[in-house]
């Protein structure tokens, strides 16, 4: 009965409401939304419509019914990537028609991933900023942090960007500086492959390092992959420059990269992202650099939201009078687009 009542609920209002929106929403409740999907990613399909200022957010699982005019890139737990519209089936599984009028039919909670390929420029950028400002009376102590990203999502590759940084500074002694980030760029291949080409950049005071860019490229898989997380592992080579504080210290060496990712994207407003990298040097004997990344963060009203994550960076070879190990905890207050 409840089925029925959800497709008599979407036939009513498609008739009479899809000239005028392309895509059409019943959530399992019964209630309903026309628009036009923008993307759907980690278990939220954003929507826009012509009567509100800002995209509405829904969760995946609360959908019953959906019908786009809308041409969508589809990503399934498989690996496979199609394009075309969406018709529901039933409440289990949706139809993904192609330009050429192939059908392919796709159980609903086998899809990870939707995005719209009608979108310009603008509408396939995402970014963010976290900001954190702390001031101490105590040697009258001062520390700024931010941390920034930015990506772009095309049908077949992805390019993303961060940008993190941390000064402290304080009455009577030696500053404090951090800077971090990365631009990466991705191809997805078949059955959830994907090539990456990287480059890193760091520099901390603690390790004495003014500057190491690492130059990677390898490959990658998801090994699982849904609605609420995915796993996947990277691997690879490398070219590792670094720049020290005394420049007789700089070096140059090739390395060997291995990286496992995980991404806990439903857990209520909760989101939680880890990696961890080694790099075993080819060129530098029984030398092994570890990067560890770990980010919680809690979505607020109106994209805002809190982050607090840990960054550690260790070299078992560090140069005369750095240390072997930088690490820092940032909590920090920010903005998504």
């Amino acid at each position: 009965m409840k089925k029925n009542l959800l497709l008599l609920t979407f036939s009513l209002f498609s008739i009479s409401l899809f000239a005028q929106q392309p895509d059409s929403i019943v959530f399992k409740n019964g209630n309903f939304i026309v628009g036009e999907i923008k993307s759907m990613d980690r278990g939220i399909i954003q929507i826009e419509t012509d009567y509100s200022d800002s995209d509405f957010k829904i969760e995946w699982e609360g959908i019953g019914y959906m019908s786009t005019k809308s041409l969508l890139l589809v990503s399934t737990t498989d690996g496979r990537r199609l394009y075309g519209t969406i018709e529901s089936v039933d409440n289990n599984s949706v139809s993904v028609t192609s330009v050429e009028g192939e059908t392919t039919i796709v159980p609903f909670n086998e899809i990870v991933f939707l995005k719209s390929v009608d979108q310009g420029f603008l509408d396939r950028l995402y970014a963010a900023i976290d900001l954190g400002y702390s001031l101490t009376k105590a040697r009258n102590q001062r520390q700024f942090t931010i941390r920034s990203s930015a990506g772009y999502i095309a049908e077949r590759w992805s390019l993303d960007a961060t940008y993190n940084s941390l000064s402290s500074k304080q009455d009577e002694v030696e500053d404090i500086k951090r800077t971090d980030g990365l631009v990466s760029f991705r191809y997805v291949l078949p059955r959830e492959w994907f090539a990456i080409a990287q480059l890193d950049f760091l520099s901390n005071t603690e390790q004495l390092l003014d500057l190491r860019t690492n130059t990677k490229v390898g490959i990658g898989k998801y090994i699982l992959r849904t609605n609420q997380y995915y796993w996947g592992f990277m691997g690879g080579v490398s070219f590792n420059n670094e720049n020290y504080q005394i420049d007789d210290d700089d070096r140059q060496s090739e390395e060997a990269w291995f990286a496992t990712e995980l991404n806990l994207y439903d857990i209520g407003d909760f989101s939680l992202l880890t990696k961890a990298t080694v790099y075993p040097s080819l060129s530098e004997s029984n030398r092994v650099r570890f990067d560890f990344n770990i980010d919680l963060k809690y979505d607020l009203p109106l994209d805002f939201y809190i982050k607090s994550g840990l960054t550690l960076n260790y070299d078992n070879q560090p140069v005369m009078n750095a240390t072997k190990a930088d690490y820092v905890w940032q909590t920090t207050f920010g903005w998504e687009w």
